[in-house]
């Protein structure tokens, strides 16, 4: 009998303990938050960038010149934004003219924190360079800024820092497939940001007009736009308007692509 109430006294343990990681997973009380992220980043990030920089040969760079700021999200808008993990995204923006900020005006970061308030951050190639960088003196160098790692004061300010930016709408269609009626359909996705976005898109083939589709995704969502008039027969392209009123497009407000029909 006592070796039962032993069994059972360390099952009950064993639950306890499951349901106090599942808990603290859920990130209640943790030291992590947006705010010491975004108070945290764009400081690591600055003081790395003017060493890449110094490694390139660019004056006039410096932590200070740069003026970044950060928006910080973990999840999209279904997950608070409190706790470790490595589902966090951070929106970067800063002042370099050598090296301008796409439309949307800011870089993506993704970055995995720590419960000891450290993270490990990584951005797009396309604005911080590749993981190696060749220097001014010709030798292949490590590039400071393409995945870094950073820390924040547990206790530091936890103060929201007022940072948005707004949400990039994207069209992710390659490839255009009419179904049985001959619609056609286009997906958009909405990134991190802090409104979600919310548009319409308009369709056109040759001098057909095929009709518009409203649309309004949360932040970090997908949506598939079925466009309403069934695509004419021999038709070889079909362009697209995004005209983007919450969130910005890859263009800006408004973006215009090109999408081609199968053959046949």
């Amino acid at each position: 009998m006592r070796r039962f109430i032993i069994s059972v006294a360390a099952a009950m343990l064993v639950v306890l303990a499951v349901g106090g990681a599942v808990v603290a997973g859920d990130g209640g009380g943790s030291s992590v938050t947006r705010a010491r992220l975004e108070r945290s980043l764009p400081v690591a990030f600055a003081n790395l960038y003017a060493d890449q920089a110094k490694l390139l040969g660019h004056h006039g760079v410096t932590p200070a010149s740069l003026h970044a700021e950060a928006m910080c999200d973990k999840g999209g808008a279904v997950e608070d934004d409190i706790g470790p993990g490595s589902n966090w995204n951070c929106l970067v923006s800063w002042t370099d003219p050598a090296n301008p900020m796409p439309p949307e005006g800011y870089g993506k970061f993704e970055l995995d924190v720590h419960s000891n308030g450290c993270y490990t951050a990584g951005g797009s190639s396309k604005l911080v360079g590749y993981q190696t960088i060749t220097d001014t003196k010709g030798d292949v160098v490590t590039n400071p800024v393409s995945e870094f790692d950073g820390c924040f004061d547990p206790n530091g300010d936890n103060t929201p820092t007022g940072n948005l930016f707004p949400s990039l709408t994207s069209v992710t269609t390659t490839a255009l497939l009419p179904d049985a009626d001959h619609r056609i359909s286009l997906q958009l996705s909405c990134g991190t940001g802090a409104t979600g976005c919310q548009g319409m898109l308009s369709a056109v083939a040759g001098s057909t007009k095929l009709g518009s589709v409203s649309f309004d995704i949360p932040e970090e969502q997908t949506a598939k736009l079925r466009i309403p008039t069934p695509v004419p027969a021999g038709t070889d392209a079909v362009d697209f308007t995004l005209t983007v009123t919450r969130g910005t497009g890859p263009k800006g407000p408004v973006s215009e692509t090109s999408l081609d029909m199968p053959a046949g």
